[in-house]
């Protein structure tokens, strides 16, 4: 397998309108991250994935872009930007853009001169039409066309109605794209985060879906259209290939055996994607906000099937939350008994699993979802389009908040906790979005001053990761198959081979060990016992 600066990095999300605030306004900024800079690299990570940055109407909490080429003014400037790109750089640290081509702002220009007129020559950067041609759905809920007066035509939006799609199909929309990666590559960044990345070539027949299993529709018919390899080879050459750089896609969609299709080592296209098999385990058939319960094995054969399917021709990135998912130890680990224990067997897991973990703000300290008592408190678009549609509904508005409390996305963007003083140390105004209650006890400050806490294992476990090259690209073998206790992995290459072990269980369990003998590595708990105690996490090495 080749080696690569990228298969031997860690990522850190950072989501800048909640990491840092420099300026009192209740938003996060550059200059707040610039503040950070020395955090980050005391805490051991490599790449920075900052979610977009560019000049938005916040629609969707930036991800409407209204110009590539221009910084939030809520973020700062490109003065701003440049200083800290040189800062993370003068420490070792990369920079990873996100890119959001899929579609832009509508207040974008190109949108604002394609509704003008069906003559002008942006009309076709979009996909208008007289009438909606069929029954599609927009991911955020409501009808995916919607009616523009000024245009006097329907236009396609997958996501809020201030987000259309642009019309990959139009060599000039490409190009455009590849002047704008062009343009911040130039600058020095390192690479994209490519947002949705499966759905820019569309089913121009655009038939009918089955809305039934919302999952299945993205799966069948918002992702992998017939043009999509072909446009991401272009890019390929056109821009990826003239930089020494990292693209990851997000891969919605993208079914195990499709995966070497993007990432695939002779295929031109993406490094690696992450994917969303465990992203969408609790979904039930009428989405993320329809929670079902899931065994331990599901969630193992996720991470069996993708590896079998990468082989050795592809890469994954290892995630177990972002900016769109729930807190990882609210989700996978148990946030209040075992809050310390799970967040730490939980890094253990990805830190240790085949491909480039991403960890995402908050994270390293144990940051939990966050439960509002209002639904007055949610402030991101998913959340606030279910609340409007099950109060038209009349639907149990409670039993949202509910539901809200394990999967909204307000989870993971409340602002981080530095310390405990007011609003966490975040802003010294009024945070965009309410601080999550237990900040006094969950902040950076008192992570860094205890030896034992969550913060200071994963700085131990990011540099033992890179003294030990097995971790990184040695084989991957599930062990405990059909085991609803345990998760237990082999690591192997030909000169290690590691035995890794994870307890997803309140009490103690009792394990075994595969032939040979073995030397205990490291553990999530600070000593151990005959047993693995709850939601511990071990490393064996054979030495014989």
């Amino acid at each position: 397998m080749k080696k690569t600066w990228w298969k031997e990095s860690v990522i850190y999300q950072i989501y800048p309108r909640s990491f840092k605030d420099s300026n009192g306004d209740g938003i996060g900024d550059l200059r707040g991250i610039i503040s950070k800079l020395d955090y980050l690299k005391d805490l051991g990570v490599d790449i920075i994935w900052l979610s977009p940055i560019y000049q938005s109407p916040n629609d969707d909490n930036g991800y409407d872009i209204s110009d590539y080429y221009s910084i939030m003014e809520d973020f700062g400037n490109m003065a701003d930007f440049d200083e800290m790109l040189q800062g993370m750089h003068e420490r070792g640290l990369r920079l990873v853009m996100d890119l959001v081509v899929n579609h832009t702002s509508d207040e974008h220009h190109w949108y604002q001169e394609a509704r003008k007129s069906p003559d002008s020559p942006y009309r076709d950067y979009y996909f208008f039409r007289k009438e909606p041609p069929n029954n599609w759905q927009s991911i955020f809920g409501g009808p995916a066309w919607d009616y523009d007066e000024v245009a006097g035509e329907y236009y396609l939006h997958l996501f809020t109605r201030k987000q259309p799609d642009l019309n990959w199909e139009n060599p000039k929309v490409r190009q455009e794209v590849y002047k704008l990666m062009r343009f911040w590559l130039d600058k020095g960044v390192d690479g994209f985060r490519m947002d949705v990345i499966p759905m820019i070539s569309k089913y121009l027949d655009f038939p009918e879906g089955d809305f039934s299993d919302f999952n299945r529709v993205i799966e069948t018919l918002y992702t992998n259209g017939p043009r999509v390899h072909e446009f991401l080879q272009e890019m390929h050459e056109e821009v990826l290939q003239h930089y020494d750089m990292m693209t990851v896609g997000e891969g919605v969609g993208i079914a195990p055996d499709q995966a070497n299709l993007y990432v695939g080592a002779q295929r031109r296209e993406l490094n690696m994607i992450f994917h969303f098999g465990h992203m969408f385990i609790d979904h039930g058939p009428d989405g993320k906000f329809d929670i079902v319960d899931f065994p331990l094995t599901e969630f193992k054969e996720v991470f069996n099937r993708w590896d079998e399917a990468i082989g050795e021709e592809g890469w994954l990135n290892i995630y177990l939350d972002n900016h769109d998912f729930p807190r990882m130890v609210s989700r996978f680990g148990n946030d209040e008994e075992y809050h310390e224990a799970s967040a730490k067997m939980l890094a253990l897991l990805i830190l240790t699993l085949r491909g480039t973990p991403c960890i995402y703000q908050g994270s390293e300290i144990g940051m939990t979802n966050v439960a509002y008592d209002s639904l007055d408190e949610y402030r991101d678009v998913e959340s606030l389009n279910a609340i409007r549609e099950y109060r038209e509904k009349g639907k149990d508005l409670k039993e949202l908040l509910r539901i809200l409390h394990v999967q909204g996305r307000d989870n993971v963007r409340t602002p981080f906790q530095w310390d405990d003083s007011d609003h966490a140390g975040f802003t010294e105004g009024a945070p965009w979005l309410k601080v999550n209650p237990n900040y006094p006890k969950i902040n950076a400050q008192t992570e860094r001053t205890n030896p034992n806490s969550i913060w200071h294992f994963y700085q131990k476990l990011l540099t033992w990761r890179k003294e030990h090259p097995t971790l990184i690209y040695g084989t991957y073998e599930e062990v405990t198959k059909g085991d609803e206790r345990l998760f237990a992995y082999l690591r192997s290459d030909k000169d290690h081979t590691y035995y890794i072990i994870h307890n997803f269980t309140g009490r103690a369990q009792n394990f075994d060990f595969p032939d040979g003998d073995w030397a205990l590595e490291l553990s999530s708990y600070a000593s151990t016992t005959d047993k693995l105690q709850p939601w511990e996490g071990r490393v064996y090495r054979l030495t014989t």
